[in-house]
């Protein structure tokens, strides 16, 4: 993802649509904001983004929410979570607000929430929120062994290039888990290949009999990663507004990891 430079004049509407689109704007507007040492009105930050104060001020409330602005009678300044992001707790600070988001997902959808990335050749899944109102899927095989049939490991892959895949799929042999399971290589392949960025991944019933899961892309500087969430197939019909929801949810999970 490529970041003006300190100085450089850049408006909200050139962060595009979508999750992605999203975090652009906030950057943006955090950019802004740090051009001015002592702070600066949603009237200025609207001239400096080429915006009406009032389609500011929505994002930069938003940003207070989480830390990141702050607001003092009118005055806008970066908020202390960024500067906590530069002390050596900054990964326990990720960490603790990304267990805080899927929290507040799981509580929303009523189902277990994940986080997923792909690191070092391997799936990882690095939390899940679950209750006993939302419980995780069983993990009756070892996910790193079955991407090819979870919405998790399929999302991941289809963030990797064409070589990353087969490498992946090379190491990682496709096995039927159930009889909805793809176990084509070429035919997984071209789905992998097929796959807007901009749609959630579903399974439905590959990976286990009896749940179906959604997954959608989260992606920061090197980042490959996913929110995902798997319910009972008696809820399959919840399944395109719970992955909507992950894919609104997204971009601040992504601003966390970026900033």
């Amino acid at each position: 993802m490529s970041v003006p430079t300190r100085g450089h004049q850049a408006t909200l509407g050139q962060g595009g649509p979508g999750p992605f689109g999203v975090l652009r704007r906030a950057l943006r507007l955090l950019e802004a904001v740090d051009r001015h040492p002592h702070g600066a009105t949603l009237a200025e930050l609207g001239r400096d983004l080429s915006l009406p104060s009032a389609a500011v001020q929505g994002l930069a409330e938003e940003l207070e929410t989480e830390g990141y602005l702050h607001c003092v009678d009118g005055i806008w300044s970066l908020g202390g979570t960024l500067a906590l992001l530069g002390r050596q707790n900054r990964e326990q600070l990720i960490r603790a607000k990304l267990h805080h988001k899927l929290a507040e997902l799981r509580d929303q959808l009523g189902a277990a929430v994940y986080f997923s990335r792909y690191q070092d050749g391997e799936l990882c899944v690095e939390a899940v929120s679950a209750a006993d109102h939302a419980p995780a899927v069983d993990e009756w095989v070892d996910f790193r062994a079955t991407a090819h049939a979870s919405a998790i490991g399929k999302c991941l892959l289809s963030q990797l290039d064409h070589d990353g895949r087969r490498d992946h799929l090379a190491r990682h042999p496709i096995a039927r888990l159930t009889a909805r399971t793809i176990t084509d290589p070429e035919q997984l392949m071209h789905r992998l290949e097929r796959q807007p960025a901009t749609v959630p991944v579903l399974d439905i019933q590959e990976y286990a009999l009896g749940t179906v899961c959604a997954a959608v892309p989260v992606t920061a500087g090197s980042t490959v990663g996913c929110l995902a969430t798997s319910m009972p197939v008696e809820r399959i019909h919840q399944l395109k507004g719970a992955a909507e929801l992950l894919a609104a949810q997204a971009a601040p999970l992504m601003l966390a990891m970026a900033v």
